[in-house]
This record gives C-alpha cells, sequence and structure tokens, in this order.
C-alpha cells in the first residue's frame, strides 16, 4: 500500500498505484474518479457546483464539474493515461437538507451528479459506477492498484464500486 493523498473542497489530484486517493465530506458535492486500469493512473476531484459559467470571476476550476473533470482528464493524459481506456465512477450528490417552503426543484447534488455525467459523456469517458443522492454524506478513497472506489458513511457499510 502507498500513500493515501488527500484530496480537499473544491480540489483534484492526480496519483499512480500503489498511491490511493480520498476526500471527506461529500454532501451535494460530487467526488469524481477517473481511472486508467493498465497504466494504474487514477485521479479524483471534488467538485461542489455545476456549471462555471454561472458564476463570475470564478478563479477555482476544481470547484465546478464542468471545468473540474476537463482539468483532472488533462492532467491525467499528461501522466500518461489513455484516454481510450479511462472509465469513471462517482459518489455524493446528496440532497442533505430539507428546506422548509423549498421548492421541490432539482437540488444542488443532484444538478452536480448530472453535470459530472454530461462532462464524462462529452469527454467519452465511460462512468461504469455510481453512488449517488440520499440524505447522507459521503467518504471517498479511490485505490490505484485495482481501481476501487471505496464509500464510507456513518452507520452504513462499507460500499466498493
Amino acid at each position: 500500500m502507498g500513500q493515501m493523498i488527500k484530496v480537499g473542497m473544491a480540489d483534484l489530484k492526480i496519483c499512480k498505484a500503489p498511491d490511493a486517493l480520498t476526500t471527506i465530506g461529500l454532501g451535494s458535492c460530487i467526488g469524481i474518479a477517473i481511472y486508467d486500469p493498465s497504466t494504474k493512473i487514477s485521479g479524483l476531484a471534488h467538485i461542489m457546483l455545476p456549471d462555471s459559467t454561472a458564476i463570475r470571476n470564478n478563479s477555482n476550476i476544481a470547484k465546478f464539474a464542468d471545468t473540474g473533470i476537463q482539468k483532472l482528464y488533462d492532467d491525467m493524459l499528461k501522466a500518461g493515461a489513455n484516454k481510450a481506456r479511462l472509465v469513471a465512477k462517482i459518489a455524493g450528490g446528496a440532497k442533505m437538507f430539507e428546506m422548509p417552503g423549498a421548492s421541490t426543484g432539482i437540488n444542488v447534488g443532484e444538478r452536480n451528479a448530472e453535470a459530472s455525467r454530461a462532462k464524462l459523456k462529452a469527454l467519452g469517458v465511460k462512468l461504469v459506477a455510481e453512488d449517488c443522492g440520499l440524505n447522507f454524506g459521503r467518504t471517498v478513497e479511490l485505490y490505484s492498484e485495482t481501481g476501487e472506489y471505496y464509500i464510507k458513511a456513518v452507520g452504513k457499510p462499507l460500499k466498493i464500486i
């Protein structure tokens, strides 16, 4: 086992086996894991919002699904990942708070998940598994050796996708 590399909120990192990546506190945020099973290069982005174009003067590209996933993808290719082999897994996108009187429209967690799926599709990265929605936070770990994506939530059994 290599080292466990922490990815903060609105942050992204890549690594190679035997290292692993983790991010904590995925509520309505999405943890996007991208993996190349051949080179064992993996990347993890912790995005908070779906669309960078909705916010002016935004300098943090990792905060948004559209720009964060693009940057993660570009960094992985630069590191030697093969774009034809890349697969993705996503987790998070929970509806964390019921607001009394709030619209029953689509919530930010669901919008984050949708935006993440759309961006992966646009890049031609196959989404092979996801664990999104519901109403609890998640901590995730991506293991470069195997591509396994561990999803941990308080009071829930460990889930591996």
